[in-house]
């Protein structure tokens, strides 16, 4: 029987984890707690899970470090200390880089110079899942883009397909680069890409992702699906915007940038 390149790449991922009956169950078991193939009874559940970063409550330096500290240190980043090599679920940018078609001669100050937090969009129609050859990186039914370290092979196409930057390649061994390592969370290795992933590991515990915990009030999480939910209201109250909208990518990350 004939197997044409695309089908061999599809289930390469699958072959190279293990041989026999125990590397599979390895594998299907760890899927299941890190990526999120089948959610448990007490879990948080959602259509579509979304998120709201409030830049107006976003006055310090130390306000933005909180979050992207306590989303770093429990999926264990590692810090190479140089950019080069820099891996990042969560970070800053400025805001002419970070919303390029929203800016204007008429910016107000406070606004144009405030550093913005960046994170995957989670985006309905992710661009990511339609080139990734062996699904590691896939769409969940509650809308969350996963990715399934396992399956993997480096091919970076992801990477390519991302109008937003928001996935690192692994191009050494980060575990000797990781402070203080999470056991609860699986380390990555070389020729591996990585990003945010809502906190699918938290969400099936019944707790919200650790940026919006750390936050203390400044990002909200909930069902956008949901027309009573408080990330609803919250939208229905405030303006927002997203990233790169002509794109047509549906972000579900929303920023609050004036008003009241």
């Amino acid at each position: 029987m004939s197997v044409n390149r695309r089908e061999f790449l599809k289930y390469a991922g699958l072959t190279c984890i293990g041989i026999g009956v125990g590397g599979a169950q390895l594998f299907v078991t760890r899927a299941k707690a890190f990526s999120g193939y089948t959610p448990t009874n007490y879990g948080l559940k959602a259509k579509r899970w979304a998120m709201v970063i409030d830049l107006r409550k976003f006055e310090h330096e130390e306000d933005y470090k909180k979050v992207i500290e306590a989303c770093h240190s429990i999926h264990n980043v590692p810090d190479f200390g140089n950019p080069k090599d820099e891996i990042k679920w969560i970070w800053t940018e400025d805001f002419e880089h970070s919303f390029p078609y929203q800016m204007n001669h008429y910016v107000p100050k406070e606004v144009e110079e405030k550093p913005v937090l960046l994170l995957c969009n989670h985006c309905e129609h992710a661009p990511c899942t339609r080139v990734c050859p062996t699904k590691a990186t896939f769409k969940r039914p509650d809308g969350i883009t996963a990715q399934d370290y396992h399956r993997c092979i480096g091919c970076r196409f992801c990477m390519a397909a991302c109008p937003y930057g928001a996935r690192s390649f692994n191009w050494r061994d980060p575990r000797p680069y990781i402070k203080h390592i999470n056991p609860e969370f699986p380390t990555r290795m070389p020729g591996v890409v990585e990003k945010c992933n809502f906190c699918v590991e938290r969400i099936e515990t019944g707790k919200k992702p650790a940026c919006v915990e750390a936050s203390e009030g400044k990002m909200l999480f909930g069902d956008l699906a949901d027309p009573e939910s408080e990330i609803r209201r919250y939208l229905d109250e405030h303006f927002s915007i997203r990233r790169k909208p002509h794109l047509g990518t549906q972000p579900a990350v929303f920023y609050i940038i004036g008003g009241e």
